[in-house]
């Protein structure tokens, strides 16, 4: 689809410069611009880029001093914001993008199943029995749904995302590729023998409540009794491991890499930098910040605290420490001339 320069501004609230009849059908960065994109220009960092860049048109603020002319090819569209309007252009685009709709073949619905409209199901997909899905739902190619599952309104699952039987997926949700939700927890008790390990039944489920994002290949592990559960506004990035009965408060965000063990029960508006590890049968406050490789092995009850290290504690004490660290081979040294002066003097 091509969209013009008088169609965008109309939309951005903005005022043109250059040819409003201009058109563009793809996105670009600025220093990649080309004939026909659209780009945007908010850094200070970037601002030498709309003397020279080839995008037909470019978004800008109102307050952008030229210090020359752009090139003849190039409009401007200047609004209050460049960074949001763009944004919005983004989310609209990639509505477009996903607007798909209608059933692919070869796919498999079970005659149980209840499905709501609009609904796109690429080729391949597989939706068990009993399975209720929401208005405007969205199942890539590959998607798998088990029995007695449900997925709420505006949903997307793109394509290879496994979803096993009895869990529950909210509205405007999104699951990226290739992620498993329901999956067995980790639980295995050992024999009399102790040689061998019998597996625990893990008859639970996961429940993923409204406005969750997860990102790809992540794995959400089904509870042993009851729910693993991440609650509202929920985002993880990729290859996030989420164990059996953890349950994640709302809004909090973990980066990839990172795992969380059994039972664990993270509290809402946290942030979890990449590969922290959190041992299981813990509690973390709401709002508490957690450095990336940080080894979480006791609970942090006081809201709001910043930690960092393995074993983690306060980030502040944990700084102040590391300049010790650092300085141990010096003081090793010193101490080592220290006792030669000594000894040498006996």
């Amino acid at each position: 689809m091509e969209f013009s320069a008088q169609q965008i501004a109309q939309l951005l609230n903005g005022t043109i410069e250059g040819d409003a009849n201009v058109t563009v059908n793809n996105l670009s960065k600025i220093e990649e611009g080309s004939y026909k994109t659209l780009s945007f220009l908010s850094n200070p960092i970037y601002n030498n880029f709309i003397y020279t860049t080839n995008a037909s048109i470019v978004i800008v603020n109102k307050s952008l001093v030229l210090d020359k002319s752009v090139k003849p090819t190039c409009t401007l569209i200047r609004v209050d914001n460049a960074y949001e309007s763009f944004a919005k252009l983004l989310e609209m685009y990639a509505e477009i993008k996903g607007s798909k709709v209608g059933i692919e073949q070869p796919s498999f619905i079970s005659e149980t199943a209840k499905t709501g409209a609009d609904c796109y199901f690429g080729a391949f997909v597989y939706v068990g029995e009993n399975v209720t899905i929401g208005n405007n739902v969205k199942l890539y190619p590959h998607v798998y749904i088990g029995d007695n599952c449900k997925v709420g309104d505006n949903t997307v699952l793109f394509s290879g995302v496994k979803v096993y039987h009895e869990c529950i997926i909210g509205a405007n949700c999104t699951i990226h590729a290739g992620t498993v939700i329901g999956s067995d927890g980790f639980g295995f008790a050992p024999t009399n023998t102790g040689k061998a390990f019998t597996k625990v039944p893990q008859i639970g489920n996961v429940i993923i409540e409204d406005n969750v994002e997860v990102g790809s290949n992540a794995s959400i592990d089904r509870a042993t009794l009851g729910s693993t559960i991440l609650r509202k506004g929920v985002k993880l990035d990729n290859l996030v491991q989420i164990a059996h009965n953890v349950e994640i408060g709302e809004n909090t965000v973990i980066a990839g890499l990172s795992g969380v063990a059994g039972s664990t029960k993270v509290g809402k508006n946290c942030m979890i930098g990449a590969q922290v590890g959190i041992a299981g049968h813990l509690k973390i406050a709401d709002g508490v910040k957690i450095a990336g490789q940080s080894g979480i092995a006791s609970s942090f009850l006081k809201e709001g605290e910043i930690i960092q290290g393995s074993p983690a504690f306060s980030a502040g004490d944990y700084k102040r420490s590391y300049v010790l660290f650092r300085s141990l081979p010096k003081l090793n040294d010193k101490i080592n001339e220290l006792t030669k002066l000594f000894n040498s003097k006996q």
